[in-house]
């Protein structure tokens, strides 16, 4: 298993296993899609099994009005065959170790027992518009003291509709 930086040549392999992880669901894959499309800057991570990507991980900016505050992790994604074995986890603790990540604030839309155990705690400020009481919303190095809602890039617009929130991860089914 080899962690590498995203590239052209896999990026259709990241929509199929984001499809493949989100059965019935497109709202990832077009997301990361359009995130390439618009030339926006994502920090993205594949994991490769036997030329395989059975991992990804992306994070995009956060917003405090106009200005970065941080970074949204979402989404994450483990091929169904290779879930429960540790290969998330391997792949998050590797992404918090890249110098574009460990001295960013992060936030994430998930599931609270899962990322707590990477050091994400549960984030009072800022407010998340896809969250009622920020009770799924987390962050990491995280000082924000003032109220604000924030801000995710517009690829994530339609996730205010979409039944299950950006970066929510969920368990097997």
């Amino acid at each position: 298993m080899k962690i590498q930086k995203l590239t052209d040549e896999n990026r259709a392999k990241v929509y199929a296993l984001l499809r493949s992880a989100f059965p019935g669901n497109e709202y990832e894959a077009g997301l990361v899609q359009k995130f390439h499309e618009n030339c926006k800057t994502v920090h993205e991570w594949v994991c490769i099994h036997t030329n395989k990507v059975i991992a990804y991980i992306a994070f995009s900016n956060a917003y405090h009005g106009n200005d970065v505050c941080g970074l949204h992790l979402a989404p994450m994604a483990v091929a169904p065959e290779f879930q429960k074995q540790g290969v998330g986890s391997e792949l998050l603790r590797f992404a918090l170790r890249q110098e574009a990540i460990k001295s960013q604030p992060l936030f994430v839309l998930g599931e609270p027992g899962y990322y707590q155990r990477f050091g994400f705690e549960p984030c009072r400020l800022p407010i998340c518009p896809f969250d009622t009481n920020n009770a799924h919303f987390l962050s990491m190095r995280n000082s924000i003291t003032t109220s604000f809602v924030v801000g995710y890039e517009p690829e994530f617009k339609t996730a205010a509709v979409h039944p299950n929130p950006p970066g929510k991860k969920r368990r097997g089914r």
